[in-house]
Formats: C-alpha cells, structure tokens, sequence
C-alpha cells in the first residue's frame, strides 16, 4: 500500500480527475472479488452447502461496510494511537470529511480511499469462510466477522499501512495486503477450525468440487479484479508503480499456475482444473505484498515459488489432521508468507521504495523486517480468532448439529437449494399428440 497515512495537510495538491476515476474503477473491481470469491468457493463445496458458501462471502458485504463507516475507517486510518490502532473523530461515521478533501499527499478524496478501503476489509474475513466449509452456524458466522473485524482486521491494519502503525514505521513492505489480508485470514482460518473441528467424514467421505466450471469462473474473475487490488493500492499513475504491479501481477499469476501444474503432473500424473484455479489464486496471493519491490523476472520467481509451496503445503491437513475445507491455509496462509517473505530476497530498491533484498545487495536486513511482520500478523489473528471461535462456541454455538450438517446445510440456514430438478424431465407439450401410455397397477413391474 502506498505509505499513507496521516492526517490531511493544508498543502494538499489539486484533485486529479483522472487518479480519482482511476481508483473509482479500482474499487468496483476489488468489490467484484468477493462476489467471485463466492463463486470460486461455491463451486468447491458438495452440492448440499452451495449456497451457504455463497453468503457466508456476501454477508460481509453488508456487515462490514456498515462496521467500517461506524468506526473502521478510523480505527485503521486516523490518528495513531501507541502505534495500535488510529482515532480520528470526523472519520466516525464518514461524517466530518469534506467532499473535496484529500487524502494527505495524494490527489484522490479521502472518500475514494475510504471506499477502496472498505473493499480490501470485506474480502478478508470472506477469505476465512473457505476453510468453514459445511458446518458453521450462519448467525455464529455473521457475528464472528463482526467482532473479527474489529478486534483484528481493523488494527491490523493500522499496524501495517497506518502512519504510525509499529510495521508501518518498521519498514516492512506489503504493497496491498500480504499480510493485513492474506496471512491474517490465513491465520484466522486455521484459529477457528481448531476450535470447532473436522467435517463428518472428514477423510473418509470423497469430498469432491461440485462444480468445476464455478471454480473456473470465480478464479477469472478473481484474477481480473486483482488488477484493481493490486495496481490501485498505488493510489494513483503518476510515477509507473502501479503499472510495474499491474505487469507483475500477471507476471506471478500465470508462473505460479504452470509450477501449480507440473508439480501436480509429477505428482498425481494429470493437469487438473482445480489446479489451474487454485495455482493461479496461489500465485496473485502471493504477488500481492511483493509486487511493488521486485522486477518482473523477480516476479516468476515469486510465482513460481508460491505455486510450488502452496500445491504442495495444500495435502498438509491430511498429514497433520485440521480441516481446512478449501485450502485456505495451503493457499492463503502459505503463499502470504512465501510472498511476504521474499521481498526480502527479490527487492530491487528501484520500483516503490529504495529498500533492496539479500539477492540486490541489501543484506539480510529487509528479510528480517519481512519476517518480523509475518509472524507478528499470524501469532496475533491466530490466537485471537480462535479466542473469538471459543467465545461463540461456548455462549451460542458455533457448529450446525451433525444431522443437519449431514442433511445439508443450505436446506437448514437457509431454506433454499442451489439446484432445483424437479421440472428436469420436460414438459408435457412435446408428447400432446401421442397415444395415452397404459396405466400402471402396483403390481406391475415398471423398467427403469
């Protein structure tokens, strides 16, 4: 993200239409990613739970947009408190910012930052939900991303892109939320199901995609909408940075695909969709905080290596015995730390900032930084989300029963199916002029 954050200076320059409809455009497609990650999702899961995947990604539209102009924005943004979290008081509410006030520095409104602020902390918490797959209670679900945003998202975020925010101040480098968005949801993913545990059947049942072609449709979008993630957190055009991420997120995108693919080649003897899709997320997770500081062969490199370690980190829950439904933490977890990580290797010191990797000649000081925000970010949302999954589950419950888990979880939470056969046998008008079939009596045996 780009070093922001302070107060608003009376020196401000001049609103730039064109930085301003740039970022409008960026945050429509940031906003587009939750519904493709719903899609990405929902095609992942059994038939049964389909529907439910799709809201426990839509719910955090509304929750965390209204949570987010209440007090989030300042709790993020505003003025530094001991270097944890921001208050500033016409940010409360969104009330005391002027139509044309600029954020500090930049030419853009800081209504435009606010907005496609909001949209990196809807995202995260959805980001968790894959991991929940089947058995989390809907009300449960809608409170913990109440209480996780604000107990953990939204300082955070202030530790990593806020003035004054202790990582901020460290130097540690996260062009667009490696950290504050991917390892903190990874984290947070694997907190939670360490409290509320496996599925039914989990290694035993063939848990398989229901839909590949809804995997292969939300990783598009996806894909696409990162552009925006990506390349807008530049806040603006006016230097070239936000064009070396753009290039260099396609770059990673499409190398963590292909080591994604060959590894699996080489591993299972075939290229699977499934592979394609979650290679290419691996690879756009990991470019995420890296993208800025390296080069686009620094970019391969990247890619490459977060496909690798996330195709292989993916089969750790059968090894290790948690149940991540949708690799959450195989992909999230793992390919935020890779790329998070080696920002500390590939770092040129000639795109966003001067700061230089082992690889550039810049020791091993950038790695430590790099390492320091990693697990600083996971050891907080790891033990304060499972912290928050405890508290639920003893006060409410955070678990579907095991029936109904078994039945389906869409039918329970929400009343509905994703599918409905019932009229898949054709109508009768194709068969009007055709002879009456003879009745059936019970006696009578009927072939299939």
């Amino acid at each position: 993200m780009a070093p922001a954050i302070t107060t608003l200076a009376a020196d401000a320059p001049e609103l730039s239409a064109a930085n301003t409809g740039f970022m409008l455009i960026c945050s429509a497609m940031v906003m587009l990613m939750t519904p493709a990650l719903a899609f990405f999702y929902g095609g992942m899961v059994r038939v049964k739970s389909t529907l439910n995947m799709l809201m426990m990604s839509f719910i955090s539209l509304g929750i965390v947009t209204i949570l987010w102009v209440l007090y989030g924005f300042s709790i993020a943004f505003g003025t530094d408190n001991a270097s944890l979290f921001g208050w500033s008081s016409e940010y409360v509410g969104l009330s005391g910012i002027g139509v044309n006030q600029l954020w500090d520095g930049y030419t853009i409104p800081v209504f435009v930052f606010a907005v496609f602020q909001l949209m990196f902390a809807i995202i995260t918490p959805a980001l968790i939900s894959g991991a929940l797959a089947d058995r989390v209670k809907f009300t449960a679900w809608a409170l913990f991303i109440a209480l996780w945003v604000t107990i953990v998202y939204f300082p955070v975020a202030h530790w990593v892109w806020g003035s004054g925010g202790w990582l901020f101040e460290m130097g540690v480098i996260d062009f667009a939320g490696g950290t504050a968005v991917h390892i903190n949801a990874g984290a947070a993913a694997l907190g939670v199901i360490l409290v509320i545990g496996k599925r039914v059947g989990f290694k035993k049942d063939p848990m398989r995609p229901h839909s590949l072609p809804l995997v292969m449709l939300g990783a598009g979008l996806l894909w696409f909408g990162w552009f925006g993630f990506n390349a807008g957190s530049w806040l603006g055009n006016d230097d070239g940075v936000g064009a070396v991420m753009f290039v260099n997120t396609q770059v990673a995108t499409a190398a963590a695909m292909l080591a994604w693919l060959a590894y699996e080649k080489i591993r299972h003897g075939s290229f699977t969709t499934l592979g394609a899709a979650s290679g290419a997320v691996a690879g756009l997770v990991a470019i995420t905080p890296a993208g800025g500081a390296v080069s686009p062969l620094g970019a391969i490199a990247v890619g490459a290596v977060s496909g690798l370690l996330c195709a292989m980190a993916v089969g750790l829950k059968y090894k290790f015995g948690y149940d991540d439904s949708l690799d959450v933490i195989g992909v999230h977890l793992v390919g935020g730390i890779v790329g998070s990580l080696l920002v500390g290797f590939f770092a040129t010191g000639g795109v966003q900032s001067d700061a230089k990797g082992l690889f550039y000649g810049g020791g091993l000081d950038q790695l430590g930084k790099q390492a320091i925000g990693v697990f600083a970010v996971l050891a907080y949302s790891l033990i304060a989300s499972a912290i928050l999954a405890l508290i639920i589950d003893k006060t409410m419950g955070m678990r579907v029963s095991e029936d109904d888990e078994v039945s389906g979880i869409d039918q329970v939470e929400h009343a509905e199916t994703a599918y409905d056969f019932s009229g898949a046998g054709g109508g009768a008008s194709s068969r009007s002029t055709a002879a009456p079939a003879p009745a059936v009596t019970e006696t009578k045996k009927v072939d299939a």
